[in-house]
């Protein structure tokens, strides 16, 4: 099976090695073909998004599904709560019985939190645990507090997404996050679930 999947930047495209380690040890002879389609900045939106999940449904070598993946926190007012991001991204797409909206509440950075202790020793600082990964929202999304650490830190370095994100991620349990983000959780499952594997309850 072949999923596209539609995210926006380098964070996410730097978490894709990742997650497939991670569902390879789940869904062994049924691991799919995940195919990211990177956007730098966010994905289409509108009539944009329609069309792009049209195209990547058809032609040659079509997808079997589609996941769009987009941040809640856009720096834009497009979504105000995760549910009205994937309503409005089903709606713009309309009635395409294999296109899956899903988010990162607030942003990708989210799925970093729960590894704050990997995030402090990087950065070389010490700062309390901003709390529930997905309740920091659009007013200092989780992005911005990481990139706060990282410049309040003693390691010389501003936060970069990609490289970081490979950096805190390197040699951690995904499940930690899993645990902590319902809507990575969710994503996860919706890969899962289009193969028929097992869900994580």
């Amino acid at each position: 099976m072949k999923i596209s999947v539609l995210v926006e930047g380098k964070t996410e495209r730097a978490f894709f090695p990742f997650l497939r380690e991670y569902l390879s040890s789940r869904l062994a002879g049924r691991m799919p073909r995940l195919d990211p389609v990177v956007y730098h900045g966010r994905i289409p939106k509108e009539d944009k998004l329609r069309r792009v999940v049209n195209a990547l449904m058809s032609g040659t070598k079509p997808s079997d599904a589609v996941i769009a993946l987009t941040d809640v926190y856009t720096g834009t007012n497009d979504f105000a709560t995760a549910q009205d991001a994937k309503h409005k991204m089903n709606g713009w797409v309309g009635a395409t019985p294999t296109f899956y909206p899903h988010v990162a509440l607030h942003d990708f950075e989210a799925w970093l939190i729960p590894y704050w202790d990997r995030i402090l020793q990087l950065a070389r600082h010490q700062q309390q645990n901003p709390g529930a990964p997905e309740s920091i929202n659009h007013n200092r999304p989780p992005s911005k507090i990481i990139a706060e650490v990282f410049e309040r830190g003693a390691c010389r370095d501003s936060y970069s997404k990609e490289r970081d994100a490979k950096r805190i991620l390197i040699g951690q349990n995904l499940s930690i996050s899993i645990d902590r983000c319902t809507e990575l959780k969710a994503f996860i499952n919706r890969i899962i679930t289009l193969v028929g594997g097992q869900v994580i309850v």
